[in-house]
């Protein structure tokens, strides 16, 4: 299987959960399904799906530098949503992150996330060239 580090954010759920933000095995890193959440574990954004998505996306990013690479790597994002007629909201903070990369990516609307005031979580996979 090869080198493999896990990545912790502190968030309480990673115990209760038992999972890691990030795994990272040679040259790919996957990142947890990540909620709009502050360091605090609280809600960011209520009601706001542009500022969830960000949020999100943040929250990637440093699970990314935690494990050595950036969003600059990504190469596939998955976005659950809990209304998928917000989906332009979603997109906008997505292409700001992702424009110049564009990886392959899902939004998929779910019935429900773990808080009912989360309108989105997204993962993302990444692969970072060493050389």
């Amino acid at each position: 299987m090869g080198d493999r580090e896990n990545f912790h954010s502190g968030a309480p759920w990673e115990a209760v959960v038992g999972y890691s933000r990030a795994v990272r095995v040679n040259s790919f890193v996957a990142v947890s399904g990540t909620a709009p959440v502050d360091d605090k574990g609280e809600v960011v954004g209520i009601g706001d799906p542009y500022r969830q998505a960000q949020r999100c996306i943040e929250i990637i990013e440093a699970a990314l530098q935690q494990s050595g690479a950036g969003l600059e790597h990504v190469v596939r994002t998955r976005m659950f949503v809990t209304d998928i007629s917000l989906w332009q909201e979603f997109a906008k903070a997505h292409r700001e992150a992702f424009k110049d990369i564009e990886p392959s990516t899902s939004m998929v609307e779910v019935a429900q996330l773990i808080d009912p005031r989360m309108l989105i979580e997204i993962e993302a996979d990444a692969v970072v060239d060493d050389d």
